[in-house]
Parts: C-alpha cells; sequence; structure tokens
C-alpha cells in the first residue's frame, strides 16, 4: 500500500464524462489499497469565465473579491469528484483549501503557503476514504479566502505531498509528460523520461505551461518527487526528482517559450540606488515579479529602465511604479509593446564554450533579432518579436540536436 497525492487539471475534469473518468481512475487505485489524496481544478474554462464577468463590471476589481469569486471554480469540482466517486462505491469526501488546512500570507490572488496543518485529512484516510481537495485556493489566519496564482493547483498537490509525506505526487493534466519544446508548435520536440527540479524549475519560470514555477520550486525545496503524466491514458510519463549531473553530462534539456510579455519602460528615473531599490521593492511587496531588465542612462542625472512582466499583470505593474514615481517626483511608465520570451534550459551550460553562439547562430538562420537577454548558470532567455516565435523555437530546437533526442 501507498499513500498517493494525485492532481488533476481544469481540462481533466472538464465535463462530467471526464470527471466520470477521473473518478474511475482513483478507483482503480483506491482498490488496490492504496490510500489517496486527490487535488482538483476547476473545470477548463471556468475560471477565465469568472474573471471575464468580473472584469465586464469593472476593468481591475478589488482583490479579495476576485479570490471568493475564483475560488468558486474548486469547489464545484470537488463536490462533483465525491459525488461521481459515490456513485461508483468508492467512500470519498471534500474539503476546500481551507478545510485542509492550507494556510497562506494575505496577497490576494497570488498568495504563498506559510503552512499546511493538514485539517482532518489524516483521520479521514484512516478511515479509508479518498480525500478530494480543492486546489488554488487557502486561508489566511484570520479566515480570509486566498488563491494562489495561475496554476496553483500544482502548488497545493505538492504542498499536500510534503506534508503527508505522500510516497509519490502525480500530477495528471492533458499532456503526458515534459517534452524538450513544446509539441504544438515543435512536431519534433520529445518527451524526456526523467528532469532534474533545477531544469524543470526554469522551464516553467521560462513560459513551460505543464508546471506551474512555485510547485517546482516547492518540490526542489521538500524533495517531493512527481510525475506529470496524462490523464487520458496510463502511458508512463516524466519523472522530476534531484538528479546529480556533472558539468561532464551537461546538455540543453529543452526550450521553453513565453508568447505573453509585456515591455515596460521606465522614462526619467532619478539616477541612483535609492530610486532603483525603492522602485523594485514596492512592485516586490505588490507581490509583483519582473525579469530582464536593462538600464540605460539618461540625461541630467535620469537614467531609463526597461524589464518584462507577464502581461497578464502590466495593468498592475503600471499602477504601482505610477506610484512610486510620484513618491520619487519623477519618471513616466508605460508599455513599449509586447514580445515573446525564448529560453533554453540545461544543468551546467555556461561552463560550455559554444551555448550561446549556436543560440545566435540558430535565431539569426530565420531572421530573429534578440531584443534583450538574460543569462544563468542553466538559462539564456531571449526577448523576440512575437511574430517570430514559432519559427525561433523551432531553429533553436534543431541546431542544439534536441530532435534527435531520445
Amino acid at each position: 500500500m501507498a499513500l498517493i497525492v494525485q492532481k488533476y487539471g481544469g481540462t481533466s475534469v472538464g465535463n462530467v464524462d471526464r470527471i466520470q473518468n477521473v473518478a474511475a481512475k482513483i478507483k482503480e487505485q483506491w482498490s488496490k489499497g492504496h490510500k489517496l489524496v486527490v487535488v482538483v481544478s476547476a473545470r477548463s474554462g471556468v475560471t477565465n469565465e469568472l474573471i471575464g464577468r468580473a472584469k465586464a463590471l469593472m476593468p481591475l476589481p478589488d482583490e479579495r473579491e476576485m479570490d471568493i469569486l475564483m475560488s468558486v471554480g474548486e469547489q464545484e469540482t470537488i463536490a462533483l469528484t465525491v459525488i461521481a466517486l459515490h456513485a461508483i462505491g468508492v467512500p470519498a469526501v471534500s474539503r476546500t483549501g481551507a478545510q485542509a488546512g492550507i494556510i497562506t500570507d494575505a496577497i490576494h490572488t497570488r498568495a504563498r503557503i506559510v503552512k499546511i496543518t493538514g485539517g482532518d485529512i489524516a483521520e479521514r484516510l484512516e478511515e479509508g476514504k479518498v480525500v478530494i481537495v480543492a486546489g488554488f485556493q487557502g486561508v489566511t489566519p484570520d479566515g480570509q479566502v486566498t488563491t494562489l496564482g495561475r496554476g496553483g493547483s500544482d502548488l497545493t498537490a505538492i504542498a499536500v505531498a510534503a506534508s503527508i509525506k505522500a510516497d509519490i505526487c502525480q500530477i495528471y493534466t492533458d499532456v503526458d509528460g515534459v517534452y524538450t519544446a513544446d509539441p504544438r508548435i515543435v512536431l519534433s520536440a520529445k518527451k524526456m523520461h526523467e528532469i532534474s527540479y533545477e531544469e524543470m524549475l526554469e522551464l516553467a519560470s521560462s513560459g513551460s505551461k505543464v508546471m506551474q514555477s512555485r510547485s517546482v520550486e516547492f518540490a526542489q525545496k521538500y524533495n517531493v518527487p512527481f510525475e506529470v503524466r496524462s490523464s487520458f491514458n496510463d502511458q508512463p510519463g516524466t519523472l522530476v526528482k534531484a538528479i546529480d549531473k556533472t558539468l561532464e553530462d551537461a546538455a540543453i534539456a529543452g526550450v521553453a517559450l513565453d508568447r505573453l510579455q509585456t515591455r515596460v519602460t521606465v522614462n526619467d528615473l532619478p539616477d541612483n540606488p535609492q530610486a532603483i531599490a525603492t522602485l523594485f521593492d514596492d512592485l516586490g511587496q505588490s507581490g509583483l515579479s519582473v525579469d530582464m531588465i536593462i538600464k540605460n542612462l539618461g540625461k541630467d542625472g535620469k537614467s531609463n529602465l526597461t524589464f518584462s512582466v507577464s502581461t497578464d499583470q502590466f495593468v498592475r505593474v503600471e499602477k504601482v511604479v505610477s506610484q512610486t514615481l510620484k513618491k520619487l517626483g519623477s519618471g513616466t511608465v508605460r508599455s513599449a509593446g509586447e514580445i515573446s520570451k525564448l529560453s533554453i534550459v540545461g544543468v551546467g551550460m555556461i561552463s560550455h564554450p559554444g551555448v550561446a553562439g549556436t543560440l545566435f547562430k540558430a535565431l539569426a538562420s530565420v531572421g530573429v533579432n534578440s531584443e534583450l537577454i538574460t543569462t544563468s548558470e542553466i538559462k539564456i532567455s531571449v526577448a523576440l518579436d512575437p511574430a517570430k516565435a514559432d519559427a525561433a523555437i523551432r531553429a533553436v530546437h534543431t541546431a542544439f540536436g534536441l530532435d534527435k533526442k531520445a
């Protein structure tokens, strides 16, 4: 017998037939004597529909009320999943994030988990019940409902697995594993049998939609191995775990593409360390992340900044930066247009000569000029014209031999 945490994404529970399919998969494991905690997302499209309704009423709705609204989708799914299990003779009980003891900070719409008490999950498992937990949501110590940001159900599953010391965490989704690139764009992309936490984290933070980056970070911190696999077949997926790679093993693991990035330009910022510190501290305090920062000197003691943010965060970023500039007494902020971010990822690649040359040669072969560039020990990211993004990722994938990767 094993203690298993499973997570099913929105497409996996998208309608009644698919919920029944999930229930059948759960019953198969439960019938073998395994103890199961199952985390589910809102049905595919429900969260976007709720957000659309709110924004039809107000362009920038109150974030506390948005958390109340968006948490509805997962609560529908946990109830329907339990009903489906009851219908086939499986004892099960649903729990909201609050009931499962998922305690978060008070940053609405992108809260961070502070601790997990587990609620009564252990007791219900001992009774032989399957526990169905609402993903994506938690509660502050004073009882305010919060949500964990896009892909937050992944984080819920990993965190629950860590807290109950599960033997394995299985992330069921609409793809059958982690690929060297998005197979919908790069037809020659290959599924990986396993990948390290570090590489998976960089792919996730660079636009790969398979896993939420914070969930991978959490898994690495608490050493929770997890498998990404399809809810529509029984084929093995991709195992994500700690892997010791030497520099001699270094290779490009994959290529990721994030289409939804916006360039933000801040002009006439006071050219001193305190001004920049204040700007990015205010963004951080508001729970907003930035990427690919470039500073240019202006004139008369001013400087100009360009950085990228997720497109869905731009309105909030603009609001926070505008308030900071008013406080500093100088500067303007604006969108400088949409960009796509292409990233290559591989442990140890920074010490291997020729990686950057291969990347830029591949981009040049399809007429792509990189606009912003950032590097780390295991990643190089470039910002480019969204119209050329598909051609760019295909060229880069081929240039690094990923078309032939086993």
